[in-house]
């Protein structure tokens, strides 16, 4: 009889994500190399890779070339970046030319278009070694993955970037490539306990992924210093979305930064929070007050109430604009394939496409025009909002329950991650709660064109808070 998966104990207290930043020291002197490093990456996806389930499919012997050649640019003294030989895992909703992109979905089996991403691109001009693609959800949906919580396998890594952020939760690599549209990047981020970028909307070039206006390309990583790394390497070189500025900031880390103010935002979601998640996201911010930061909130503030107020209903705002835009996407494809979709994104994208209509749409531009301009009103009070990143940490789905519909949300309440989407606001995962022995994220968000003071301000949260386990 097999045995169950073993379950993993978090605690953020001692829990340290891969990092490439500090190893990359040695690679000068020759006392380690990107090919050895790699090695260890691949000898870590061997072991894990049967229960956790990260990888769509690998290029190892393409990874194991890049390496060397990384291996010999850094023993001339020339790497091409800081991430020059740094494993890195693409979400399988971005293009690569050298593996398939098959987007989790059925209608896509076999799609191999062989061109880069524009992200994609970027990063081997930047010498990263694209090891292969990571698992997402269907079309960046809501149906669940293969992938499991590389903490216990009985739970949802979250969606859609599954792979991406179990790849770098299990230590497998540095850092990964994520998208988000509704809560795709930060949610899985908090689950699995990994630091995770979802910069200001259109920051950085989304190549052929312009389909929807909310979506955005980030990055899963171990540490604060890769996350950002990785992000400006591919800015610097691919640029913003078209029409859009690039992320802006400096090409080292941005250092640690205590705000003066920060506002508490509770969302729609916060009765939908466990009790113990809201315990201890509430002993961070009693931490975050004791420190001498100023703490506003509902209640206590009109503009941050006045806020909460603009808040209700952006869940089903954002997945309203969302779907209309993908549809048109992927109808003629489902027309094609009628059994290349699932029921759940069938409902998802087609069923709530039409029920919203054009006019529906353009409605639902107008709000969240108006609720942008409600969040404007914090830019000059604070310097950060706070706001848990998930609503708790990753739960059990058993399923759907035949003869009802298909569960709306299997991998995890995306309420707390549809804000920095619909406002197209940079947001940082910050894995500093462990709940119940698992990963549980505190979400910094700024203002659009932020990004590097938000980083900062995240990374004085990561660096001064003490990790609370409840």
């Amino acid at each position: 009889m097999t045995s169950a998966p073993a379950v993993v104990r978090y605690d953020p207290a001692t829990f340290e994500g891969l990092r490439f930043h500090t190893a990359a020291e040695a690679f000068r002197d020759g006392t380690d190399s990107p090919r050895e490093y790699l090695e260890r990456c691949l000898a870590t996806i061997a072991e894990r890779e049967p229960v956790v389930r990260a990888w769509v499919v690998r290029n190892e012997e393409g990874a194991r070339q890049q390496a060397d050649a990384s291996t010999a640019r850094w023993r001339r003294g020339r790497p091409l970046s800081p991430i020059d030989g740094l494993p890195i895992g693409i979400k399988d909703l971005l293009e690569t030319r050298d593996m398939p992109t098959q987007m989790g979905c059925k209608a896509f089996a076999g799609n191999f278009p062989r061109r880069d991403n524009a992200a994609v691109w970027a990063l081997r001009q930047a010498g990263a070694i694209v090891l292969g693609k990571t698992v997402t959800t269907e079309l960046g949906g809501p149906e669940p993955s293969p992938t499991t919580n590389p903490f216990d396998p009985r739970r949802t890594p979250g969606g859609s970037s599954s792979g991406s952020g179990a790849a770098v939760g299990a230590r497998m690599v540095p850092a990964a490539i994520a998208t988000q549209t509704g809560g795709s990047l930060m949610r899985p981020a908090s689950f699995n306990g990994v630091w995770g970028l979802k910069p200001t909307q259109g920051a950085i070039n989304r190549g052929e992924r312009q389909t929807a206006s909310m979506t955005s390309h980030g990055v899963h990583a171990g540490s604060p210093e890769d996350m950002w790394l990785v992000a400006i390497a591919i800015a610097s070189r691919a640029g913003g979305d078209p029409g859009r500025p690039a992320l802006q900031g400096p090409a080292a880390p941005p250092p640690a930064r205590m705000p003066g103010t920060v506002a508490v935002v509770e969302t729609e979601a916060w009765d939908r929070l466990d009790p113990l998640s809201r315990r201890a996201f509430e002993q961070i911010v009693d931490q975050v007050e004791a420190s001498g930061v100023r703490v506003l909130r509902r209640g206590g503030d009109a503009v941050v109430e006045r806020f909460e107020h603009a808040l209700v209903g952006v869940t089903d705002l954002g997945s309203g604009i969302l779907a209309w835009e993908h549809s048109w996407a992927f109808r003629d494809i489902a027309a094609d394939h009628p059994d290349g979709f699932s029921a759940r994104a069938t409902r998802f994208f087609f069923d709530t496409a039409d029920r919203l209509g054009a006019a529906g749409y353009e409605e639902s531009l107008r709000t969240r025009a108006a609720v942008t301009a409600t969040y404007a009103l914090l830019g000059p009070r604070v310097d950060a909002v706070l706001l848990p990143t998930s609503s708790g940490p990753a739960p059990v789905w058993a399923g759907d329950v035949p003869g009802e519909p298909p569960a709306r949300w299997p991998t995890g309440d995306p309420g707390f991650n549809f804000p920095s989407s619909l406002l197209g606001a940079p947001s940082v995962n910050v894995p500093l709660m462990g709940v119940d022995g698992l990963p549980f994220g505190l979400q910094v968000m700024g203002q659009p064109g932020t990004d590097a003071h938000t980083v900062a301000i995240a990374r004085w949260m990561g660096e001064s808070l003490t990790p609370v386990i409840v």
